[in-house]
């Protein structure tokens, strides 16, 4: 249980990334089952070549914004419809991640990662490892949340909640969406990377149905721990991905066959989408909008009131207040 709860805060990394496309841009990104590999894929074969293993996690980053970036462009530039230009970055990829390693498998056996040590104190799957992964994710998470309050992710939040709306007040949405694929790629790749040197190797399939993965982590930690703020639909994201793997470990633990694995992540993620919509569940969510309202108040949208304040936005690059994105 100890390391489904490891690989949970690990994947959580993704799910953050999933988020960022999913609830924040309202934009189906497919890109995310290539640039995990990719992240993985330059990982691995940086570590085999001598490269620094903490350097690796900076390429892998690097490696997934500029997936992210090639998405972004085909849909923004090229005009072409936002799941399209995911599964068409997608696939290139695939012919890309056996270019950068060479061959279908690459495998970390006898080499330094940034894991080893962990491995070296036997802290790998104890609370040891289990505790500096959860600080990990959660740093990441409390950035994810801080950027998502500057003024440049407020106007991503707002391209996401009306895109005609914000593009009224000077911004350019065709530029937050590139930015917004990036950054969710680029730590969709970083979580490649420490998936890879964690398990010991990089393989060209790993980020097959990894999509659902993230849906599944960003569903169920919010269908549960809810959105009422930023901060603590990013925290719910984390908590959704180590729910999900821990699930997963208890299908195996009772006897189901490993192959209905996906099933089984497809089964989920339906059970997330529709139980929020049962009646009891809606009456239990109204009831906590008015014991709180404030705290709904504060999570919800306020548009600039006067054409001065949308020039100050605009001048910004991002709307004058908060908006709705607040509430993902």
């Amino acid at each position: 249980m100890n390391t489904a709860i490891e690989l949970g805060l690990i994947y959580a990394i993704m799910a953050l990334g999933v988020y960022v496309t999913f609830r924040i841009l309202d934009f189906p990104d497919l890109t995310v089952d290539g640039s995990f590999t990719t992240g993985a894929a330059v990982a691995a074969i940086s570590i085999v070549n001598g490269v620094n293993p903490y350097l690796t996690f900076l390429l892998a980053f690097v490696a997934g914004f500029l997936a992210g970036v090639i998405t972004g462009l085909l849909h923004t530039k090229g005009r072409i419809n936002g799941l399209l230009a995911g599964i068409l970055t997608q696939i290139a990829l695939y012919s890309i991640n056996l270019r950068i390693m060479a061959k279908a498998n690459v495998p970390l056996l006898g080499e330094e990662t940034a894991i080893s040590p962990l491995k070296d104190a036997g802290l790998i799957g104890g609370w040891g490892s289990i505790g500096i992964f959860a600080a990990v994710a959660i740093l990441l998470a409390l950035i994810l949340a801080w950027f998502l309050h500057t003024d440049l992710g407020l106007a991503m939040q707002a391209t996401g909640d009306n895109e005609k709306m914000i593009r009224s007040y000077g911004v350019n949405t065709d530029n937050q969406k590139i930015l917004g694929l990036a950054l969710s790629n680029a730590l969709v790749g970083l979580s490649g990377a420490v998936v890879a040197q964690f398990q010991g190797f990089a393989d060209i399939g790993m980020g097959i149905g990894l999509i659902i993965a993230g849906l599944a982590s960003v569903i169920l930690g919010q269908a549960i721990f809810g959105t009422r703020s930023i901060l603590v639909a990013v925290l719910a994201v984390i908590a959704g991905s180590v729910l999900y793997r821990v699930a997963i470990q208890l299908a195996l633990t009772v006897g189901l066959d490993p192959n209905d694995m996906k099933l089984v992540s497809a089964v989920l993620v339906v059970i997330a989408l529709v139980v929020p919509q049962m009646p009891f569940f809606r009456r239990r969510k109204a009831l906590m909008n008015r014991a709180d309202p404030g705290g709904a108040a504060a999570a919800g949208a306020e548009a600039p009131t006067s054409p001065a304040g949308a020039r100050a936005g605009a001048s910004a690059g991002a709307p004058d207040a908060p908006t709705a994105g607040g509430t993902r």
